[in-house]
């Protein structure tokens, strides 16, 4: 191995020393205590730690780095004291989740680093949202990412690379390329001979690198972070490495041939780099003891406050109340005028409001710049508001809702439009692991609002007509607001837009050019999580959102005879359990509409939540009306006949007769 000091002075090249050092003493004392049954779980970096110290000190101390389960040098170089982190591997109390996540899965903003999840290829698409976020305030920042060679099989490796590569964003992707996925051979990922080989396909630029060799890597990741701060693009990086250990320390190293481990044994890169300094006379035998004895000692006393910190103490109120940003909305209440608008011209009203509001929101959505967005909603904005904030994206929903939560860790809102509510599956995993999950596992925010165009009733089939709420009402960490008049699809959206929580704003597709209300003028919200009476009645109540709201006025209109409450929830994440009790107790008969389908359908959990809290009330069971537990199909008859619509007057009937 050939070490080239360039210009570094000994200071510098002994500094490297200590910080290549000092992760190796710490893996040593987790596999000690391991043995000993003290931790039941390491994941060990042993042989790749030249990767992790030496591009972190290449980049900057306010640029944000987003490393594996495997980079402990990134944490340690940062200065994060070993007794915090080893208090977040306990599960302690006073580790950055509070006992809620393990190993590396947090962020913290104090040392500009964002963990991992076990998903592993999403944390890319977060680094180019935090890139964005630099290029818009025009800060000459660059974002380091890491992923292993196995995850460069994902999808979401090749949606963040592609988005930064289309806005020219300055990340740099760092692969560490150890030869194996868990036990999977690089033989058996992929087919290129060298990862870099993918950047062609990018029309980026591909850098491989001895990732064994600190002086490289340092010399490397430190000439590309200073170009790419003047001149902003992503670079992917390979740094070619072995990992000593297994992927776990439970998984052992059986399935690696042991010729392998003899061969890179030899490429150590603290023992390569510490004979060089010895060589050189910046090191001596002497001055190594005196080091491994600091270390050591140090070593020994923050473990060992880690062990003493408290553990935590269960309090559901408090789990329960981490699953949100803390967030106390003013509501801006509406002024008297008033003008005729559709849906669809109120929800564009709301949006034109908030970026004016808002210069640190963003837009992303696929064709919502110059064309306007599928449904025309946005037409104009890239005249107001400049293609920086209203961006059109690839088709990749997954990088675009990471990219928005990298934008809220940076700074920014984001406002994510899925083209249609179903194209959501393709960001599902953003959405209930990262989304949801953020604020509950490290305190951070997550300011991203996703725009779902949903629901049948255009003959559009089983692709684009889906009403698919109720995936997501069960994940915590999300609020559901679905709207069914222009004055809420408006006070909806500019209440979402300031929550800085993370909100799907379902709007009905059938609903933008059929319906048309008066909107008040002017900016104001509507309090997310309360429902709106818009009828009283003493025969029974239907408790429905959406489309199935006029549902409800078609009926009662048609049938003046029957006498009903009628509750539009507006919101589905807080409900409004309140609105549904009174409603309950007025009238001792309920009927739950919604356009979803029957089986698990959002209606089973407010039935089921009636029969456990106002069961005395009932003068009948409760009644649940919707759609076939069917796709949605195309043919207008067929479609007809799948909604809940369909069933709503017998609905009723079988309900009165009891």
């Amino acid at each position: 191995m050939h070490f080239h000091r360039g210009d570094k002075d000994d200071k510098f090249l002994l500094n490297l020393y200590k910080r290549l050092l000092y992760p190796r003493m710490v893996e040593d004392k987790m596999l000690k205590l391991l043995r000993q049954g003290r931790i039941g779980k390491w994941f060990s970096g042993i042989g790749q730690e030249a990767i992790a110290v030496g591009s972190t000190l290449a980049m900057q101390s306010d640029e944000y780095i987003l490393p594996m389960h495997r980079n402990l040098g990134v944490f340690t170089t940062r200065d994060i004291p070993l007794k915090k982190l080893m208090a977040q591997w306990q599960g302690k109390i006073t580790g950055f989740t509070k006992g809620r996540d393990r190993s590396f899965h947090f962020g913290t903003q104090d040392y500009k680093i964002i963990g991992m999840i076990s998903h592993l290829g999403p944390q890319m698409a977060l680094a180019d949202g935090i890139a964005l976020a630099d290029v818009l305030a025009e800060r000459q920042r660059v974002t380091l990412v890491y992923t292993g060679e196995g995850a460069t099989s994902e999808g979401d490796f090749h949606e963040a690379v592609n988005v930064a590569a289309v806005w020219d964003l300055p990340v740099i992707f760092l692969i560490e390329n150890n030869g194996y996925g868990l036990s999977t051979p690089k033989a058996e990922q992929f087919r290129c001979k060298n990862l870099i080989d993918k950047a062609i396909g990018y029309g980026i630029e591909g850098v491989q690198v001895d990732g064994n060799n600190i002086l490289e890597v340092y010399d490397t990741i430190n000439r590309l972070a200073t170009d790419l701060r003047k001149n902003p693009r992503p670079v992917l990086v390979e740094c070619l490495t072995f990992r000593m250990r297994g992927h776990e320390e439970a998984s052992g190293t059986k399935y690696v041939p042991q010729e392998l481990f003899d061969e890179w044994e030899q490429k150590d890169p603290l023992s390569n780099y510490e004979n060089y300094l010895l060589e050189q006379g910046i090191l001596t035998a002497d001055l190594i003891l005196d080091l491994k004895f600091q270390i050591k000692r140090d070593l020994e006393l923050e473990v060992e406050a880690a062990f003493e910190a408290p553990e935590p103490i269960a309090n559901a109120a408090l789990e329960e109340a981490d699953m949100y940003f803390p967030h106390q909305p003013k509501i801006i209440e509406k002024g008297e005028a008033s003008t005729e608008k559709r849906y669809l011209d109120a929800i564009t009203d709301g949006l034109d409001l908030a970026m004016q509001k808002y210069p640190n929101l963003v837009l992303m959505g696929q064709d919502i710049a110059d064309y306007g967005g599928a449904f025309k909603i946005t037409d104009g904005f890239t005249s107001k508001y400049g293609k920086g904030r209203v961006r059109n994206t690839p088709i990749c929903e997954s990088a675009i809702v990471g990219a928005g939560l990298g934008l809220s860790i940076n700074g920014y809102k984001a406002v994510v439009e899925m083209q249609f509510a179903d194209f959501v599956t393709c960001g599902f995993n953003q959405i209930v692991n990262n989304l949801a999950k953020t604020h509950y596992r490290w305190g951070e925010k997550a300011d991203v609002v996703v725009r779902m165009p949903t629901g049948a009733g255009t003959g559009a089939g089983p692709f684009h007509s889906q009403s698919n709420e109720a995936w997501f009402t069960k994940t915590p960490g999300l609020k559901i607001v679905y709207p069914a008049f222009p004055e809420d699809a408006k006070g909806l959206l500019l209440s979402a837009i300031e929550d800085p929580n993370p909100v799907l704003y379902f709007e009905h597709k059938y609903l933008y050019r059929s319906l048309m209300a008066p909107v008040p003028d002017g900016y104001y919200t509507t309090e997310i999580g309360k429902a709106v009476t818009l009828a009283r009645g003493s025969k029974f109540s239907i408790i429905t959102y959406g489309l199935g709201v006029h549902w409800a006025l078609d009926y009662l209109k048609t049938h003046p005879e029957h006498e009903a409450t009628l509750i539009d929830l507006r919101t589905l994440q807080p409900w409004d359990q309140d609105a549904v009790r009174d409603a309950v107790m007025a009238t001792g008969r309920v009927l739950i509409l919604h356009e979803d389908t029957l089986t698990n359908g959002f209606g089973a959990e407010i039935s089921a939540w009636i029969g456990e809290h106002c069961f005395q009330y009932l003068d009948a069971p409760v009644l649940r009306c919707a759609s076939l537990d069917t796709a949605i199909p195309m043919n207008k008859v067929l479609e007809e006949d799948f909604l809940a619509k369909s069933r709503l007057s017998e609905t009723v009937d079988k309900l009165l007769k009891y």
